[in-house]
């Protein structure tokens, strides 16, 4: 017969159970500490002993790490997403800023969608909330606040599609835009003309999702990332252009 005796599963075996939850939805993320195991026991109403072997078992899957003196961290499970010789190709060739817009313009309109319809009441106040920091972020003249609160706000966008392999995916996509291995997101945010623009997209897609208009949501942000896409070849022009110039210069000088 096809039956097993029910056995009570171990404490510990639980614990792992609910880490392992956390860190698989992206509630706890790569690089954040835990409470301390005094603490960390009573969260959970479990033993310190039965803790201290979840945390072993999930420190041997590579899931969690101890620093000594620091603490217990959540291991940076990203990080081998990918390798340090395709970012530095990433880094150093155009065609990948422009795939890669192309990457997020489909992956993204897709977790606009599923935000609109799936997202929770409480996912879609996490995203109106973030706005909001954006637009008072938009008051200052240092625009680094709002370029953080920018990839906050399409993070938890990603967030509230609720689907993990998507969450994963695009928070090391996002990491590496944030080292700037793809374009300098800050040299956007300096222009207050481009500053107003993008605020001003970032509230449609915000509108969009609140009215549960998964169509109107993935418009948005395709027009956001069409917006961005052209940015960044206005940017190249500049540049190339002010290359030009500075060998005109040069030249006159040495007449």
């Amino acid at each position: 017969m096809p039956f097993l005796k029910v056995t009570s599963e171990k404490l510990s075996s639980a614990v792992v159970r609910q880490i392992e939850q956390l860190i698989l939805r992206g509630i706890l993320r790569p690089g954040e500490r835990l409470p301390s195991e005094r603490d960390l026991a009573e969260k959970l109403g479990v033993s310190r002993p039965s803790l201290r072997d979840a945390i072993a078992d999930l420190a041997d899957r590579g899931l969690l790490v101890s620093r000594a003196g620091s603490g217990i961290f959540v291991a940076d499970v990203l990080g081998s997403a990918f390798s340090p010789a395709l970012i530095e190709l990433f880094a150093s060739h155009d065609e990948a800023v422009f795939d890669y817009i192309a990457f997020r313009r489909d992956i993204e309109g897709l977790a606009a969608e599923r935000a609109a319809t799936l997202g929770s009441e409480t996912d879609l106040k996490v995203i109106a909330t973030i706005l909001a920091k954006m637009e008072a972020a938009h008051q200052k003249r240092d625009p680094s606040d709002e370029a953080q609160l920018d990839a906050e706000f399409h993070m938890a966008i990603i967030e509230a599609s609720h689907n993990v392999i998507m969450l994963h995916m695009l928070r090391s996509m996002f990491d590496l835009l944030r080292q700037g291995v793809f374009y300098n997101r800050q040299v956007m945010f300096r222009n207050r003309m481009t500053r107003d623009q993008l605020l001003d997209q970032h509230r449609a897609i915000n509108a969009a999702i609140q009215a549960r208009d998964a169509q109107a949501a993935r418009a948005a942000v395709a027009a956001h990332l069409a917006y961005v896409e052209q940015a960044f070849l206005d940017q190249m022009r500049a540049e190339k252009h002010e290359s030009i110039a500075r060998q005109r210069l040069e030249h006159e000088a040495n007449r």
